[in-house]
């Protein structure tokens, strides 16, 4: 018999395959180490375990729950819960596994938001935009929306295009539509009814100098909450003339050009027909709805396409400064907030499950992170930035739990009365925020792709660059927007009160950004300041442009070369690519290496069979328990070496006759 067997070594030999590291090794018999062990009794099916039997059982259960452990957390195998310095492949193994799944995260994610908007969005808004901001208030008067200027113009918007465009009650044929449904382009069904709503100043709330009160009777200050009036006027009998509380509007404040508006006022809600509606604002003209405290009006509605299942909240505003004249603005909110409709729908849904599984994996794999490194584990820009996905995922996950709730409450309550306004405007105000931290969650996610391309040799040139020339760039900075905001606060003051681009102090910024890139009107200050505007406009270029903006440039051009030169001097390891590139012709070469540890096996054998080798076992396994002790090993280790003796000293005798 011929066979290479494995030098000895201390403790017993398994007869079997099975190897005795797994866990439940040792919790079906009692093995000994070495050869002087203590064995257990013989004499028994069931032995009475000794203390020390019980030990090593509580021991082995301990260890076996620990392998579980480890083999669970495996899991959340990441770069910082690996040991860079034991093993570069192991290290990189790891780094591999997490981009893999990090890469099934964002893909998931990006299917979620691009699944939340369409072009159909951009169309709808376009074509309710150009109905109510760009049609003529009559066919011979071509102002808009968008140029009114007095009072008298906002009442001929109202009594025209407003309700032209609201109200579509007529097929061009002039036959009517059915009763009591206004269809806008007969596709978009009008929610509920129109609101009118205007805020007002009161009367002496702002201060005359004493010289001038004989002269000025009356003064009306900016809008501010402490300047808003509050009391009845008019006919005193209705919504239109008494005021009503944020609460009672179910409104919110909002953002116009000159001023923060309150969510409360006074308003009027409309019908569901264009005639009542005419004789409700006509009443409101008479009676002098609007005057000189008037200082904003909102008009806000509620559309639905069925077709596309899109909602559109409309808010137009006008705005009555102090100053006289007006100022108009507008938002429409292209929103889906009824979800679940098509297959599409609930492909999305499932996204969002499996979004919300993967937060929570990545939640467990945070703590144990920050469990390991403590508060060293937030000095890396890295780190934070997972922080950050993750807390403005669970806000996400939220607000979007809450959108739905919302959504249901106030289509039910919609239903019941349909000669209600909808409050729609803190529900697409929610929308919107929704889509805002979605943004920001996909911008970031594939920022943090980075991470893993910095693993390159090559590609980690950029982010060592930056981080090198980190401490050059802020002193540049803080030197560049000394210079720049100098320069901001010298246009603001000088084109300020001519030229809109520098109107505020928050505009010359933008606009000396627009310079900048060379996007800018130099006429507008050559006209406003014949002398400052083009002195102004050719030493901001001259020392931004040509001197600063090249600095810029030096200092990262200087310290890309010095990483480069050192990167180039640095012992090469085994990086990302080329471990891809080895596990890829692993996995092509499977089928071969299977192949070829079946061969080994067969080498092993030396042509015995399963019996034969069975026998030899038995034949020095004195004690019948499968396992060989040191002396049975040995034993047949000698017991071959004869044989193996004496076959060759056979064939030797053999060769001579």
């Amino acid at each position: 018999m011929e066979a290479d067997w494995p030098p000895a070594s201390p403790g017993r030999r398994s007869a079997s395959t099975a190897s005795g590291s797994s866990c439940s090794s040792g919790l079906g018999s009692f093995t000994g180490g070495g050869g002087g062990g203590t064995h257990a009794p013989r004499g028994g099916l069931y032995p009475t375990p000794t203390v020390d039997t019980q030990q090593q059982e509580s021991h082995q259960r301990r260890s076996c729950m620990k392998q579980i452990l480890q083999k669970i957390r495996i899991l959340w195998g990441t770069e910082l819960m690996e040991d860079r310095d034991s093993s570069r492949e192991r290290y990189l193994r790891n780094i591999l596994r997490e981009m893999i799944t990090y890469i099934a995260f964002l893909v998931t994610i990006c299917i979620l938001t691009y699944g939340m908007v369409s072009a159909n969005m951009y169309y709808y808004t376009k074509v309710m935009s150009q109905l109510f901001l760009d049609t003529p208030l009559s066919p011979g008067d071509p102002a808009t929306f968008r140029s009114l200027a007095t009072m008298e113009e906002f009442w001929k918007f109202t009594e025209g295009p407003f309700l032209n465009g609201m109200y579509w009650e007529v097929w061009y044929n002039n036959k009517s539509l059915p009763e009591n449904q206004s269809l806008i382009y007969y596709e978009n069904l009008l929610l509920g009814v129109p609101r009118l709503r205007q805020v007002k100043v009161r009367n002496e709330s702002c201060s005359i100098h004493q010289d001038l009160k004989g002269e000025v009777l009356e003064c009306y200050n900016l809008y501010t909450p402490s300047n808003e009036d509050t009391a009845s006027f008019g006919p005193k009998n209705g919504t239109a003339w008494v005021y009503a509380s944020e609460t009672e509007v179910n409104g919110s404040s909002y953002w116009g050009q000159v001023s923060k508006y309150g969510g409360g006022g006074y308003y009027q809600d409309l019908s569901r027909t264009k005639e009542e509606s005419m004789t409700k604002l006509q009443l409101l003209r008479e009676h002098l709805w609007l005057d000189r405290g008037t200082r904003a009006v909102f008009l806000d509605f509620s559309v639905y396409n069925g077709n596309i299942n899109l909602f559109c909240i409309v808010r137009l505003l006008v705005e009555f400064p102090a100053t006289g004249g007006v100022l108009t603005s507008w938002q429409f909110q292209t929103v889906r907030l009824i979800r679940y409709m098509s297959s599409w729908d609930y492909f999305v849904g499932l996204c969002e499950v499996a979004f919300s599984l993967f937060i929570l994996y990545y939640i467990v794999e945070e703590v144990l992170e920050i469990r390991i490194h403590r508060l060293h584990y937030f000095r890396s820009l890295w780190n934070c930035l997972d922080v950050l996905i993750i807390v403005l995922s669970v806000i996400a996950i939220i607000m979007n739990i809450t959108r739905t709730a919302m959504v249901g409450k106030l289509l039910k309550g919609l239903l019941e009365n349909h000669t209600a306004h909808p409050s729609f405007g803190s529900l697409a105000h929610l929308q919107v925020q929704f889509n805002n931290v979605a943004a920001i969650i996909v911008f970031f996610s594939w920022v943090k792709l980075f991470k893993f391309i910095n693993l390159n040799k090559t590609m980690s040139q950029l982010t060592t660059t930056m981080s090198r020339c980190a401490k050059d760039l802020v002193g540049f900075a803080i030197m560049f927007f000394i210079i720049f905001l100098a320069y901001a606060q010298l246009a603001y003051l000088v084109f300020g009160t001519q030229v809109d681009d520098f109107s505020t102090f928050q505009a010359s910024i933008f606009t000396q950004f627009r310079i900048i890139l060379g996007d800018f009107e130099f006429s507008e200050i050559e006209e406003a300041n014949p002398v400052l505007g083009p002195i102004y406009f050719t030493t901001f270029v001259f020392f931004i442009f040509f001197i600063l903006m090249n600095m810029f440039l030096a200092i990262i051009n200087d310290t890309y070369s010095e990483v480069k030169a050192d990167m180039s001097q640095q012992r090469s390891e085994m990086e990302m690519t080329d471990f891809i590139k080895k596990v890829l012709i692993s996995s092509c070469n499977l089928s071969h290496h299977r192949l070829g540890s079946e061969g080994d096996v067969f080498a092993l054998r030396k042509g015995h069979t399963d019996a034969e080798i069975q026998a030899i076992f038995a034949k020095y396994d004195q004690e019948g328990d499968q396992e060989l002790t040191e002396h049975e090993h040995q034993q047949m280790r000698d017991d071959l070496e004869k044989e193996r003796v004496s076959d060759g000293t056979t064939s030797q005798f053999r060769g001579l006759d």
